[in-house]
Formats: structure tokens, C-alpha cells, sequence
């Protein structure tokens, strides 16, 4: 596939390309990749490869896998036999070669073939026998990587810089430099010790925030200001062959908790190839005969005997979600050897799964015999019975993106939801996009292509608050567990309170480019997710944004704050302000009677200054330029000129504050157009004023631009905020001025006088940003407002690909890490179908950049002591049932009686419904738990939070679980 292949339809990569970069695109679309493998984990590398690729791709043995996920893939299908007699030479004109589930002998003559070309050919090997899996990688004797981490770089701000032998550089204290000795940096914008701008230095670190470099003694004294960026410098690895590391394997350790684990099944792996080779097959499923041969051939490692024997009895079965891991892993490994971008795996990954089979060694043999259908595989592994109860499983899984849909390929192949009386798989779309409603169904219907029988339900209500009369407890009450494909924190914590309340199990995942996590929550196990708080996403300050950006990201955010305000708020604040006071000629007659209506300044005013025509837009959108990227700077300057200095002689104008430079508007700069002509499409979407195609062409613009007077700049004496903690101001509630009060009793005159307070003219239409469509303008303004502001402040514009990725806050993706922890949660799925214990459960967080893969046990559930031996949890609820004359008195009598202890606060959400000190709240004691709650007609129950007796006068009142109170005695029974 040529170069250019590039132009292609953005939908399909641009979350890809935020991980990769285009170099690597490119690279990829230039490269020729060999996979041999006719199993279950040649089909999931397969996949991967034709989800994230677009290369040319030879599958030889392959009788099964969608290929028209990708049409930029090209597919080639061979079944020529690949063995000992094989003439290898055809395979030099691959640039990476991937062989599944193939012989060792095979796996060592093909990788000593591609490890003595020049250059040498990147092996890969892959296999899957039962619960345990392998990745070997051999890139050749020297393997040149340009970004290991592909990590981007920031900018970090500079504090002071010492003129010594070594010089020390100190950061500012808010910015760890995050750096490590070795690295390099190249230095920007320092001021007095010029000579340091434009080099690049090796750093020793000496703290978090300090780093030493070269001499600096004769340069020049450091004075103020300036940043450096970390310099990516190529690095080298160094790879053996497959015969070379057979002895001496160098492994990645994913489970800290069984370190010895991966020799261990590198150990077993081997015996298990010795007795192919001597028998011609692999042990048979529950043979114990084959199992003690097969742990007779490990003596020479010290190997767990019931590894060996799981192995052995399962060597002939596959676990679907095991491969759908190991095959995420192993296809970022591809992707790495083609273009060179990530650190690749040294040299060997192990997985296992014996948590999974460890329970069920105790069943019957017959259990886990073939019996001739699509399951004979799994049921290897699980036994027919567990197979049987994933069958009969309810799954409610939120969200259907990328992770969604890797789920839903794991529910195929794990035969999830198959029982036509009882298993269901419900999905649900978790976007109001309407152009992605149709996900669901879509997803719903490619699953059961891949397996008929599954029974799915697809849902478009978000689940929400708002839904609970849907997604209500009865609901919950009818599922067996809850997977959550979310990418975002709000809806995880929700759909977790949902899970909590109701008791329910769930299994979380996410990604973030290469990096993914799996969190585990079982009810009375362990703890929840919203049990741990992540730390708040730091704020850009106000006065940072509006007046001093420093870098590319304040210019985004700034244009896409100028959008919400401009094309979002303003309208909507309009069409609110005239639906509640619907005459313009009452509105006057009550701000001429001296009555202040809230907003009523704001609307006059865009009442007053509404366009009619396009040309009027286009007047808008110039002055909007003036505006923005010339008087701002004019300003700035006057109230701050470049030689003011602060109270301790400091300059004002230092890092990161940097001064602007005023732009002069030149309609044949592209981003001056680009500007202008987003602006007024955007005004006259708004304000509901029609275009045609030539009102946007050059010709049209300058023509009205010709007659736009500019007015004169004159200074202002306001004042400009410098405070980072200084907040945002409500514009709605900023005190108005007698004399703007007049000035719009005035506009309004006007416009009632000029019959501009019509229907249409008392009605905006206000837009919602929408990144991902080209032909609405939205990214059009956002990257010309940003790259024009950037300019203004000597910041490094950001292409429109960075840009929509800031502004739309996009979570970059890539299929192999959704693959990877989609597989990951679903053999938890199978723990949690078996009612394992605690210690069988893993947490996962990987990177498949570096790569690090950590599997821990999740967080336990902590049980608080209330007093006397009394305990709750997050998982506890204690019940009481009323009546409809039942009291607030006969309801803490009723917690008393049955859970032996106090009860002393009542508090219903954020209403006190009783604190013994609260004035008159005695006499609520006597008043139904009705009249006091109201409930709504939907709800039988209501959560309440209870305070309790202190064991000791003085003491605070006592936490305690949520009382759930029903209404009636039998509204417990969902």
C-alpha cells in the first residue's frame, strides 16, 4: 500500500493517530507483515492487526476471521504448508513475521532465518495452550527505537539556573521536570544566560525539582523566564534468538504476588513440547497418567506441581478471553517492530490462568470432554457446567465504544447470555450523539454474526438518574452482573452506586492510548469503585486563560471557552430571558420603573447588535479578530509595559508569562480567513441567517471586508486580573452601572421602535460542539482562534489534530489495548460466575508502550466498627418496613429493636429530617415517615442516613450503613 494511503477517512484512525503519530502511520502503510496460525490466537492477532494496521497482511492456514473491519488492510490467504522442508526465502519481503501456536522446532528455524537477514526480518511467537500463554520477540542484534515511551513531551517552567561547575537548574515548584539521568533537554526563551537557548544538555537529576547540567560558570548570570523540553533521543535493543534464550530466558514478571511464575510456566511450556515430541499429541483432558509424564519432564526446574497439571489438562482447550490478552499484547509487539515507536518486550511475556481453573479441579473429569460443538475448547478449561452457567447469564454492560465491542466478542466466544429462558447480554450506547445511536444495534448484530445463538438486547437510554424508571431496582435485581466500557468518571461512579445499592457485581475497565486498567468489585468482597477518589484534573487559572497563556493547551482551551460563551451559552441565556418574560414591551416598562431583571443587560445587548444578513456576520467576525488578537495585546501592554517590574524588582513579563505581540489582520494569511469566515458561520448559525457557497469564497469576504471601518483603538484604564486563584466571574450576577442600565433601556427603545423584537428576533438558535464533523465550522474556529492566539504569545500553534483532541478531550485508543483489557475483565467475568474467593480475583493496570504489565488482588472491603461488635461495610443496608401511618418515632423504635442500637440523626439526602437539637424537631417524632419523605410514585424505598449513640457521653455520634426504609411491608419483593 503506497504512502499516500494516509488520506483516509479520518473516523477510522484519528484515536489511533493521537497514540501513534502519523511517522508511525505512515510506516505501518509502507509495511508487509506474515502471520501463520490457525487457532483462536492467530484469529485475535489477526484481528488486532487488521483493526490498528493498514498494511499488507499474508495469513496463511487462517479459515476464519472478519477482514472487513479495515478496507485499507489488504489480505492475502495462503494454505501452503510452513514446516521443516519449507524454503524460507519467500519471507524476505516481510518486515515482520508472526507465528501462532506453531512447534518449537518451526518457531527456532524460522526466527535464526529472519534474525541472519540484513536487514533482519522482526519474529514474533505466540502461543496459547490452555491457561497458559507466551510472547517471545526477537527484533535483531540491534533494534532502534526513536520513542520508547511515546510519552509527549511538556514544556517545563524554569525557576533559576546557578552559574556554577555543574550549573543547577531549579523548576518552578508547582512542575516536578520528571526526568532522568542521562536524558537530555533542550533549553528556550531563557533570559540572561542567553548561551543556554537552543542546546541541548545531558541532565543529572539531584531532586523532583532540580537537575544538574555543564559548566555554567562563564556564561553569562541567569536573569529570569525560560523552559526546556525533554529531547526524545533514539535508544538501542539488543535481541537473542529463540535458541539462544530457550536457557536463559529474560521474562517480564506481570504478578508480583507469584514472581516465580513465568519461569516457571516457561519451564512447563518446554516439557509440554518434549512430550508432543514424543507422543505425537498433547496430553489428554483429565488424563492423570499424562499429567505425572508431564511433570516427570520438568524435574530438572523447580516447577508448582499443579501448574503442571492444570496445564496438562487443559493443553488441548483455549480460553478466549486468555488469548483475546495475550493477543492485544502480542499485536502492539507488531506494531512496534514495524515502525520502531515504544519499547519492545524483552524478550519473553507469560500468562496463566490458574486462578481461573484452581477451583474446579475437584470436578468430574467427564466434565471437560469434548462433546462436538463450538465450546469444546472452553469447556477444555472451565468444565461443562461453568460453560453452562455463562449460558444462563444476564449481562448489563454501559457503553459500546471500542472496549464494548472487544466485550462483546469475548460474550460470543464465551457463549455469554445464550439461554433463550434466562441469559440476555442488554448493551447500552452511553452517548446523546445521535450519530453514533445506531452503535448499539450495530455492535448487537455483528456479535451474534460471530456467534447466533447469543441473545442481545440493545438499549440508547443513558443510564442516568434520569432512567432510573427504566435501569430501575427490579432491573438490577433480574442481572447476575454489570461490565462497565466507559470513558468517563461521572457515569462510573453512577452505574457503581447502582451496583452497590442493588448488590450487584461489576467489572470496570479502560484505556488511554497504550495504557489500560480492569478493577474487580464484588458485593462484601471487596471494595468499590467509588471507594477511591482519583485526584482532580488540574484547572487552568482564570486570569492564566483570559490574559497570560504560556502554553499551546491555554490557546485550545481559550478558543473553545470563546465557542461555549459565544455559540452556546449566549444563546441559550437569550432564549431563557424571553421565554420567562415573553413581551419586550413589559421588560421595558419594568427596567423604567427601576426593577433589575437578572440577564436583562446581556440580552438587550445582543438583541441590539443582532445581524440580519451575512454581511453583518462577516462584519462580526472582523471586528471579533480586532478584538481578540490586537486590542487584547494593545491592552496588556499598556496596563503592563515590557519593562514592568513586581515589588521584589522582578520583571513582570518572565516565564511563564509571556508578553503579546498585536496582530495586524491580512485576509491572505490562510488563518486570518480560516478565521473569519468559521466566525461568521458560526453567528449566522446562531442567529439563523442563510449562506450560499459563494458568501465563503475569497472574492465575496474581501468585498465586505473592503467596507468594515475599524474603530480607532484608545486604551482602557480596567483592570486586569493577575491573581491565579482568582475565579471566574458570573457574568449574570456583576453589578451593571446606572449608566449601562440607561444604555440598555435605550437599546431595547430601539429595537422595539425598529420592529426588531419580533418572533424570530427574540429567538437564538444555540449550537452544541461537535468535533467530529468538518463541515460545521466548530474545529475550523477552535484551531484558527487557537493558533492565531499561540501566534500572538510566541507559543508553537498546534495542528488541528492536537487541537480537536485538547478541545474535544478525546481519550486517545488503539485496539490493542482494548483488546487486552477486555480479555482481562472477561476471565474475571468467569471467577465471578463461580462465586470465587477473594484471593482469586486480579486488578490489572498495564502499558504496552514500556511495556509494564502489574496484576495485584483488588482493594478488600474494610468493615467500620459501629460499637459492641457491630460492623458495616459499603455492602450493607439495613431495612425497616413500614405502613402508611408509620412514624418517624416507630421507625427509629424499629432500628433500635432490630439492630440494637440507638439510632440519634435522621437525614433524608441533604433534608434533616431529624437532629434532637434542631429546634421543633421533637415534633416531627409524631409525623408519618409519608409526610415527612413524600414519596414519588415510582419509588418504593428511600435510603437514609442514620447517626447512632456514642458508647460515652461527650463522644461524636456514630457512622452506620444506609437504613433502607420501604413504604409498605411488602414492597421489598422486587
Amino acid at each position: 500500500m503506497a504512502a499516500d494511503s494516509m488520506e483516509i477517512d479520518d473516523s477510522l484512525y484519528s484515536r489511533q493517530r493521537y497514540v501513534l503519530g502519523d511517522r508511525a502511520m505512515h510506516q505501518m502503510a509502507q509495511s508487509s507483515v506474515f502471520l501463520s496460525g490457525m487457532g483462536g490466537l492467530g484469529i485475535e492477532i489477526g484481528w488486532e492487526i487488521a483493526t490498528f494496521c493498514f498494511v499488507n497482511l499474508l495469513l496463511l492456514y487462517h479459515q476464519f476471521i472478519i477482514f472487513n473491519l479495515n478496507p485499507y488492510v489488504h489480505v492475502d490467504i495462503s494454505s501452503s504448508a510452513l514446516d521443516d522442508n519449507t524454503d524460507l526465502s519467500f519471507l524476505r519481503k516481510y518486515q515482520c513475521v508472526i507465528l501462532t501456536e506453531a512447534r518449537l522446532n518451526l518457531q527456532k528455524r524460522v526466527n535464526d532465518f529472519c534474525h541472519s537477514q540484513q536487514p533482519p526480518i522482526r519474529f514474533i511467537g505466540c502461543d496459547a495452550y490452555g491457561i497458559c500463554v507466551r510472547v517471545f520477540c526477537d527484533f535483531g542484534d540491534e533494534f532502534e527505537v526513536s520513542d520508547p515511551t511515546g510519552e509527549e513531551p511538556k514544556e517545563i517552567f524554569i525557576q533559576n539556573i546557578t552559574q556554577d561547575n555543574p550549573g543547577v537548574v531549579t523548576c518552578m515548584d508547582n512542575q516536578p521536570h520528571g526526568l532522568q539521568t542521562g536524558q537530555s533537554v533542550i533549553f528556550r526563551e531563557v533570559g540572561g544566560m542567553v548561551e543556554l537557548n537552543g542546546t541541548t544538555q545531558q541532565v543529572s537529576v539531584l531532586s523532583p525539582h532540580s537537575f544538574a547540567i555543564r559548566d555554567t560558570s562563564l556564561l553569562q548570570p541567569y536573569a529570569h523566564g525560560g523552559f526546556f523540553v525533554l529531547v526524545k533521543t533514539p535508544k538501542t535493543y539488543r535481541f537473542e534468538t529463540l535458541e539462544q534464550q530457550l536457557c536463559d530466558p529474560q521474562v517480564l514478571i506481570p504478578d508480583f504476588s507469584k514472581p516465580e511464575a513465568p519461569l516457571q510456566i516457561h519451564a512447563a511450556m518446554l516439557a509440554l513440547e518434549t512430550f508432543q515430541e514424543q507422543h505425537s499429541r498433547l496430553p489428554n483432558v483429565g488424563c492423570l497418567q499424562d499429567a505425572d509424564v508431564l511433570l516427570k519432564l520438568t524435574e530438572e526446574a523447580p516447577v508448582n506441581t499443579e501448574l503442571v497439571h492444570c496445564l496438562s489438562r487443559t493443553a488441548r482447550g483455549t480460553l478466549p478471553p486468555l488469548a483475546a490478552a495475550v493477543g492485544g499484547v502480542a499485536s502492539q509487539e507488531v506494531l512496534k517492530a514495524i515502525t520502531g515507536k515504544f519499547a519492545p518486550l524483552q524478550q519473553w511475556l507469560y500468562l496463566d490462568a490458574v486462578e481461573v481453573v484452581r477451583p474446579l479441579q475437584a470436578l468430574a473429569t467427564e466434565e471437560f470432554f469434548p462433546r462436538g460443538d463450538r465450546y469444546d475448547g472452553l469447556r477444555a478449561c472451565i468444565g461443562e457446567s461453568m460453560c453452562l452457567e455463562l449460558h444462563k447469564l444476564r449481562v448489563f454492560m454501559v457503553g459500546c465504544g471500542a472496549i464494548g465491542c472487544e466485550m462483546l466478542k469475548n460474550f460470543a466466544l464465551l457463549g455469554v447470555g445464550l439461554a433463550k429462558s434466562s441469559g440476555e447480554v442488554s448493551i447500552v450506547l452511553f452517548s446523546s450523539a445521535v450519530s453514533l445511536q445506531t452503535t448499539s444495534y450495530s455492535a448487537a448484530e455483528a456479535t451474534c454474526e460471530i456467534n447466533p445463538d447469543l441473545q442481545v438486547e440493545a438499549h440508547l437510554n443513558k443510564v442516568c438518574p434520569a432512567t432510573e424508571n427504566i435501569y430501575n431496582d427490579s432491573f438490577y435485581s433480574s442481572l447476575n452482573l454489570v461490565v462497565t466500557a466507559l470513558d468517563n468518571v461521572e457515569a462510573r461512579r453512577y452505574v457503581d452506586s447502582r451496583c452497590v445499592s442493588n448488590q450487584r457485581p461489576l467489572l470496570d475497565s479502560g484505556t488511554m492510548g497504550t495504557k489500560g486498567h480492569t478493577e474487580i468489585i464484588v458485593p462484601n468482597l471487596t471494595e468499590s469503585y467509588n471507594s477511591h477518589r482519583d485526584p482532580p484534573e488540574e484547572e487552568i487559572p482564570f486570569c492564566t486563560l483570559k490574559s497570560f497563556p504560556s502554553v499551546i493547551e491555554h490557546t485550545i482551551q481559550w478558543a473553545r471557552d470563546k465557542f461555549e460563551n459565544a455559540f452556546v451559552h449566549k444563546p441559550s441565556l437569550y432564549n431563557s430571558f424571553w421565554q420567562t418574560h415573553s413581551s419586550a414591551e413589559v421588560v421595558l416598562q419594568r427596567m423604567q420603573t427601576g426593577e433589575s431583571l437578572e440577564g436583562s443587560f446581556q440580552v438587550i445587548k445582543l438583541l441590539s447588535r443582532r445581524p440580519s444578513r451575512w454581511e453583518q456576520c462577516i462584519t462580526v467576525a472582523r471586528l471579533k479578530f480586532e478584538k481578540y488578537f490586537k486590542r487584547k495585546a494593545l491592552q496588556l501592554l499598556h496596563s503592563f509595559p515590557l519593562d514592568t517590574r513586581l515589588k521584589d524588582g522582578s520583571l513582570f513579563w518572565q516565564s511563564p508569562k509571556r508578553p503579546p505581540t498585536p496582530i495586524e489582520f491580512d485576509l491572505k494569511d490562510s488563518l486570518h480567513f480560516t478565521f473569519i469566515v468559521s466566525t461568521a458561520r458560526l453567528f449566522a448559525g446562531i442567529y439563523n441567517i442563510s449562506y450560499t457557497e459563494k458568501d465563503l469564497s475569497e472574492e465575496t469576504v474581501a468585498r465586505i471586508l473592503a467596507t468594515v471601518k475599524i474603530p480607532q483603538y484608545s486604551p482602557s484604564e480596567k483592570c486586569i486580573e493577575t491573581d491565579e486563584s482568582a475565579k471566574k466571574p458570573d457574568q449574570m450576577k456583576m453589578p451593571v452601572s446606572s449608566e449601562e442600565e440607561r444604555e440598555a433601556i435605550v437599546q431595547l427603545e430601539e429595537a422595539i421602535a425598529t420592529d426588531r423584537v419580533t418572533p424570530e428576533g427574540l429567538q437564538m438558535s444555540p449550537l452544541q460542539f461537535e468535533k467530529d464533523d468538518d463541515s460545521n465550522g466548530h474545529m475550523d474556529f477552535v484551531t484558527s482562534a487557537s493558533a492565531l492566539r499561540a501566534t500572538m504569545y510566541s507559543i508553537e500553534p498546534a495542528d488541528r489534530l492536537k487541537t480537536k483532541r485538547i478541545a474535544g478531550k478525546i481519550i486517545p485508543a488503539i485496539a490493542t489495548a482494548t483488546a487486552a483489557v477486555a480479555g482481562l475483565v472477561a476471565l474475571e467475568l468467569i471467577k465471578v460466575v463461580g462465586g470465587y474467593e477473594f484471593e482469586s480475583f486480579k486488578n490489572c493496570f498495564f502499558n504496552l508502550a514500556i511495556p509494564v504489565i502489574v496484576l495485584t488482588e483488588p482493594a478488600i472491603v474494610k468493615r467500620t466498627l459501629i460499637r459492641n461488635n457491630i460492623y458495616f461495610s459499603i455492602w450493607d443496608c439495613w431495612t425497616i418496613f413500614g405502613h402508611e401511618d408509620f412514624t418517624l418515632s416507630e421507625f427509629m423504635n424499629a432500628v433500635r429493636e432490630k439492630y440494637g442500637i440507638e439510632p440519634t440523626m435522621v437525614v433524608h439526602g441533604v433534608k434533616m429530617l431529624y437532629v434532637p437539637v434542631m429546634p421543633g424537631h421533637s415534633k416531627r417524632l409524631k409525623l408519618t415517615m409519608q409526610k415527612l419523605i413524600k414519596p414519588s410514585v415510582d419509588r418504593r424505598y428511600v435510603d437514609l442516613t442514620v447517626s447512632f449513640a456514642p458508647e460515652a457521653d461527650g463522644d461524636e455520634d456514630l457512622p452506620g450503613p444506609p437504613v433502607r426504609y420501604y413504604f409498605s411491608p411488602g414492597a421489598g419483593t422486587p
